[in-house]
């Protein structure tokens, strides 16, 4: 996890702005830090942050190598078949950093076979100077964030969070512009003219969610047995199994449901089995002895892990809240509430322990139909299609909750069931088999490791728990929590107002219009661009998004 900036077009007098705002997201690579002036393009300048997970000395960026000496590389990610690509295309490589194989892919295939071949998470700019040109691409999924500046007067920007964006725009007089979040699963490319403007000449999807790779290296999906159950296994294992690629050390996140008890068993194993020097570490959130407090536990037991709980109250949710919007760039309630708890466990670890790389269970509802309001899809056919409206849109929720919570105390995320193999079997199964059955949800994926002795089959089959509720007192949820606090900081009046006030999504209780606030202060009018809508489940007649108010809800 790094953080990239990148601006071109602009005069040189500028720099000083830019270098202010490059600083916003020294949080995302506290390890070094990199940012110049191209000459050799002129009105080009490039940034980046560097956490440091590969201990190579060569790891810093822009990245240029004497093989390819015209061609520069910014890069937030982790690339997990660098090696595959090596061998496989006879690549000579300079700096032992895993993202160094793609200016490879680049050179030798362009940019387009370049991101197909990708396995990995990845946000990255390569600039061209021979050519006079620059390419953006992003991961399928949009696990590494990126953001672009788009002016009509051919300035453009990018960076890994839009803080250090919007700075940038104060001074542009007279300049229409918006900052939006770069689309995961595409590539561009824009030409630097003589004038050193710049303009956007081709931008194209080149990864379908759901789609089978065009290009090799990637599994051999003919290899797979006919069990269904063993493949699942097999996949998901080799998608924790690919993401150990670290000189850190690696922890997870364990809220006892089923999502991050899988990866942290799998974790563990697989940390058991390569002899890695230290014990994994596990931590838990909660409000006093909460559910997932407890689940989270007799997990932590069972599979063998140093184990911590953090125990959070409702002062902790005030001092915090403000701080999450600002990170989060959103104000979307339910990102907001879930983003609490994982935003004090974030910090928690930051500092108090060293572990650096943390696994987490994100994806898992999106890919196997988790969310309790699947239950109510009119149709096997329906719940596929909302799947796969939730993957294709995850950057802009759940994936950006885990990372920016992580990432405001310099943590590195990692998410095993948004793997690229891994998802693209589960999406190639019939419909009817991912949909909830017997009334579990997910019921496809526990199956697959039922009888295993992975986990407790209490917690292999628990039900689904709302993140913001699993973490808070039993009788009083998280949100009722800041929907008590907020009562007395919006007026009845301000409320009323709000659809004359923020037209775009106008908040309905006086929760959502506090977050509208926080986040309108620090990201004033892009809320068109980077809230689209609020998420809420479907197929289901509730005002609010909390899985609370779902008939199906389980939790006691």
């Amino acid at each position: 996890m790094c953080g990239i900036w990148a601006i071109f077009g602009i005069d040189e007098d500028y720099f000083r702005k830019c270098e202010c705002s490059f600083g916003k997201i020294r949080h995302r690579g506290p390890d070094a830090l990199r940012f110049q002036y191209e000459a050799d393009v002129k009105n080009a300048f490039l940034g980046f942050h560097r956490l440091s997970i590969v201990k190579t000395p060569f790891g810093i960026q822009p990245m240029r190598l004497y093989q390819f000496p015209e061609t520069h590389l910014l890069c937030n990610g982790e690339i997990y078949n660098c090696k595959k690509l090596g061998k496989e295309f006879d690549f000579k490589y300079e700096t032992g950093s895993d993202v160094e194989s793609i200016l490879h892919l680049f050179s030798k295939f362009g940019i387009e076979k370049c991101a197909q071949q990708l396995d990995g998470v990845f946000a990255f700019c390569v600039l061209d100077i021979t050519n006079r040109c620059f390419y953006v691409a992003r991961d399928p999924f949009g696990v590494r964030p990126l953001f672009r500046l788009v002016t009509n007067n051919g300035i453009v920007g990018i960076a890994s969070e839009a803080k250090a964006l919007i700075g940038l725009t104060h001074d542009f007089n007279g300049t229409k512009w918006y900052i939006e979040p770069y689309p995961p699963g595409h590539y561009s490319k824009y030409q630097i003219g003589d004038d050193f403007k710049v303009k956007l000449v081709e931008e194209k999807r080149y990864y379908q969610i759901g789609c089978r790779p065009k290009f090799t290296p990637w599994a051999n999906y003919e290899d797979l047995s006919e069990n269904i159950h063993e493949n699942i296994r097999r996949l998901l294992t080799a998608a924790v199994d690919k993401r150990l690629m670290s000189d850190r050390r690696i922890g997870c996140l364990l809220s006892g449901g089923l999502d991050s008890s899988l990866i942290s068993a799998l974790l563990v194993k697989l940390s058991k089995e390569y002899k890695l020097p230290y014990k994994v570490q596990s931590f838990a959130i909660g409000m006093g002895d909460s559910p997932d407090i407890q689940a989270a536990r007799q997990v932590s037991e069972y599979i063998d892990t140093e184990h911590y709980e953090i125990i959070f109250t409702e002062e902790d949710v005030i001092s915090v809240l403000d701080d999450v919007i600002y990170h989060l760039e959103t104000a979307d309630i339910t990102t907001i509430r879930a983003s609490i708890g994982m935003y004090l466990i974030s910090r928690f670890i930051k500092q108090n322990t060293d572990t650096t790389v943390i696994f987490s269970g994100e994806g898992a509802d999106e890919l196997a139909q988790g969310y309790i309001y699947f239950r109510d899809a009119p149709t096997s056919k329906h719940g596929d299609e909302e799947s796969h409206r939730l993957l294709n849109d995850i950057y802009l929720y759940d994936g950006l909750r885990a990372d920016r919570t992580t990432a405001a105390h310099s943590l590195e995320l990692r998410v095993p069931f948004l793997d690229q193999h891994f998802t693209n079997y589960i999406l190639s199964l019939p419909v009817e088999l991912r949909q909830p059955q017997k009334g579990v949800e997910k019921y496809l994926i526990r199956s697959a490791f039922d009888n295993t002795k992975l986990l407790p089959d209490n917690i292999l089959w628990r039900h689904k728990e709302a993140f913001s509720d699993g973490v808070a007192d039993v009788k009083r949820s998280l949100f009722k929590i800041i929907q008590d606090w907020v009562e007395d900081k919006v007026s009845d009046e301000a409320l009323a107002n709000a659809p004359i006030k923020y037209p775009h999504l106008p908040p309905k209780t006086k929760e959502s219009y506090y977050y509208r606030e926080v986040f309108e202060k620090h990201y004033p009018g892009q809320a068109n661009k980077l809230v689209p809508y609020y998420w809420m489940p479907k197929w289901t007649d509730v005002q609010d998004p909390s899985a609370r108010f779902i008939k199906h809800y389980a939790a006691k």
